[in-house]
């Protein structure tokens, strides 16, 4: 581990603030893409990390300082600067969240139960890319939703983004009344639910009319990019190869996904093979996304739900 000390040439705060973004988000992102640590005061900045990287880092900030001179510094070119500087990013192992993580929110505070729950909150916050994987009653959507809330209301986020395969109704909805929430609320109730209960139902309305918590259907992410946003994809395993794909790709910079799916609970029709069950087999060795498998020993439902599903995988495993 070295240590690197840089003075900027100019100590003009609007300059600084340009180049450090909102709550210091271009410093993270080298942080991250870099494997160093950043700390400044002002225009004095230290660089710790490794000595094969520093040195890169040092070229890279000096050359963003100097466009803000003329240009507004985003995310997108703070990843550019780092393309073009061809630096060898993720040089550090991933640290990995030894504590538990603790969800505040309004009614109290949220944890996992059990190993896998406490593992799947460490994921959500340490990875952008996340899928949460098995029965009703694991906690997989409740969880998701308790990370977006602390998210939005830390400022990590800048909104929260709801989607849900509208299989029922072939994604075509233009025929039910009202606007695009109205169209979609029943297959996004589960969210709603605990959106409600970690809020409250005054403060979700307000959220959702001024576009700080959106919903919509799986169809109408294609075309965008969806930057500082916390995006959870729910019922996931009734997505199409072709649809999941399409969501994976809308990733911009600042967001986390949150994907989450039975893949025993499948309702495509049968020449159609589910998105969810294909991206375990596609992306299960790609760097920076995580799965989380969960079982029927993670229900925390009604004793009776764990008992109807471990029956459910115990038929399914007997031979036809």
């Amino acid at each position: 581990m070295s240590s690197l000390d840089l003075v900027l040439l100019s100590d003009d705060n609007e300059r600084l603030i340009n180049f450090c973004g909102q709550y210091d988000e271009h410093l993270r992102h080298l942080e991250k893409r870099l494997g160093v640590q950043i700390a400044n005061r002002g225009n004095h900045f230290q660089i710790d990390g490794d000595e094969t990287v520093i040195a890169g880092c040092r070229a890279v900030m000096e050359s963003l300082f100097a466009a803000t001179e003329k240009d507004f510094i985003t995310p997108e070119l703070v990843h550019l600067a780092l393309q073009e500087a061809s630096i060898e990013v993720s040089l550090q192992p991933e640290i990995p969240v030894v504590e538990p993580v603790v969800i505040k929110t309004k009614h109290g505070l949220i944890k996992g139960r059990g190993a896998n729950q406490i593992g799947y909150l460490q994921k959500i916050v340490s990875h952008d890319v996340n899928f949460g994987i098995g029965p009703a009653g694991t906690g997989k959507t409740y969880l998701a939703v308790a990370c977006a809330v602390h998210a939005l209301q830390t400022e990590q986020v800048r909104k929260i983004i709801l989607v849900r395969p509208a299989v029922e109704a072939g994604e075509k909805l233009g025929f039910l009344p009202g606007d695009m929430a109205q169209k979609v609320d029943p297959y996004l109730r589960p969210l709603y639910d605990a959106l409600h209960e970690m809020l409250g139902l005054e403060r979700v309305e307000k959220l959702l009319e001024k576009g700080v918590i959106e919903v919509a259907p799986l169809a109408y992410m294609r075309g965008r990019t969806l930057n500082n946003a916390f995006i959870i994809l729910d019922e996931a395993q009734n997505t199409t190869v072709e649809q999941i794909k399409m969501f994976l790709t809308r990733l911009g910079f600042g967001s986390t996904a949150v994907i989450t799916g039975d893949i025993t609970q499948i309702d495509l029709p049968s020449e159609k093979m589910s998105g969810l069950h294909h991206v375990l087999k596609v992306l299960s060795e790609v760097e920076g996304i995580s799965f989380t498998h969960f079982s029927a020993r993670d229900v925390v439902r009604h004793p009776l739900v764990q008992r109807i599903v471990e029956a459910y995988d115990a038929f399914e495993k007997k031979p036809k």
